[in-house]
């Protein structure tokens, strides 16, 4: 499964929304975010399709159930100025991103005399720059190294040639204090490859969570450290949540039901938490199909690009190995027709191949021979 890491500093949010991600969990009916561990949680997917499907193949009292997709959190704490050298926490702090694929880096954009903030006073681009600083001085350590290296070996060996080619301009747009994620290489898939193999904490995709106080929810968009936040997001192309860490902790110790109707009063037609999975979700490059009939709906994820084979063996590996073909509809397609039977009588529905790259929203019938 692919993770996405909570980082933030001291009394930004990050411990009180992840806290909340894991209770919420508890509530969930058909796929509980289980908690794995004490800094691991996972959540489903909202996804109103899933129930667009599911009512096709009511049968009398007989619902088929639904089993969405998920995201996993993983809660990363210890962070100080000088983790890049192993100070405080910053040796599990760094081992501790580097395992998960994206970041969602919470930032504070409240003031409360009541919560202390580490450096004495909010200062939303001061708090990113502490820990993006301190993730581009392990990147920069990591790749110095590496160089190091290269640099010998590049005489004689052309494929190190190359990689030296891309990675000695990378040294010098990360000493100038900018992610890897933003370098624009000559060769993009070495350095995708590259930065994977050497971990670059700086490559990895990232989230900014603004975390606000009540009244400026749901955009804050009369909160001056918010607009900072979005300003320094924008140069990366980065995606912005705002959410309130303390409205989402009250959400989840309540019933699925108290909850809509606590959001009705504060004026949200979704929880904070819900967008965030769904950024998360498009940040790891994920997509949805999915698989209906009688005895279940359900939701599948795979990585955008994926081949209708390598799709069916997410679902069981002898429909990988035996894959004949796929019948394939769009969701809302299948929801117009009334289900399969009308759908095939309108001619909506398509045979595809092992060429057949998936889209997101469609729903399969695999047909295999093993």
């Amino acid at each position: 499964m692919l993770g996405v890491g909570i980082v933030g500093l001291p009394n930004v949010g990050k411990s009180t929304l992840f806290n909340a991600i894991t209770k919420a969990g508890a509530l969930a009916a058909n796929y509980p975010f289980a908690t794995i561990d004490k800094n691991v949680g996972v959540v489903s997917l909202p996804d109103p399709r899933l129930e667009a499907l599911q009512k096709l193949f009511i049968k009398g009292d007989r619902v088929p159930p639904i089993v969405p997709t998920h995201v996993e959190f993983v809660d990363i704490a210890g962070l100080v100025k000088g983790a890049h050298k192993g100070e405080g926490l910053g040796n599990q702090f760094l081992a501790n991103i580097r395992e998960v694929a994206a970041i969602a880096h919470v930032v504070r954009c409240f003031a409360d005399p009541n919560v202390v903030h580490v450096s004495g006073q909010v200062n939303p681009l001061d708090d990113l720059e502490t820990i993006n600083t301190e993730l581009a001085l392990a990147d920069l350590a990591t790749l110095e190294k590496r160089l190091d290296k290269l640099r010998k070996t590049a005489r004689v060996d052309k494929d190190d040639k190359a990689l030296l080619e891309v990675l000695e301009p990378l040294l010098v747009h990360l000493s100038t204090g900018k992610p890897a994620r933003t370098f624009q290489a000559a060769d993009p898939e070495l350095l995708e490859k590259a930065a994977r193999e050497m971990g670059l904490l700086t490559y990895k995709p990232v989230i900014y969570v603004a975390n606000v106080a009540e009244e400026d929810l749901p955009d804050g968009a009369r909160n001056p450290y918010v607009a900072q936040v979005k300003e320094y997001a924008a140069q990366e192309s980065a995606d912005v949540v705002v959410v309130s860490a303390k409205i989402e902790a009250e959400l989840a110790e309540l019933s699925e039901e108290e909850a809509a109707e606590y959001l009705k009063t504060l004026g949200l037609e979704e929880s904070g938490l819900d967008r965030l999975v769904r950024v998360a979700y498009h940040t790891l490059g994920l997509i949805t199909f999915f698989t209906a009939g009688e005895k279940e709906i359900r939701a599948w994820t795979v990585r955008r690009g994926t081949k209708a084979p390598q799709a069916a063996g997410e679902i069981h590996s002898d429909l990988e190995r035996g894959f004949i073909r796929a019948e394939v509809i769009d969701w809302h397609k299948l929801v117009e027709a009334g289900g399969w039977a009308q759908a095939k009588e309108r001619g909506w529905v398509r045979s595809e191949g092992k060429e057949y790259v998936v889209q997101d929203g469609d729903v399969m019938l695999i047909l295999f021979n093993v």
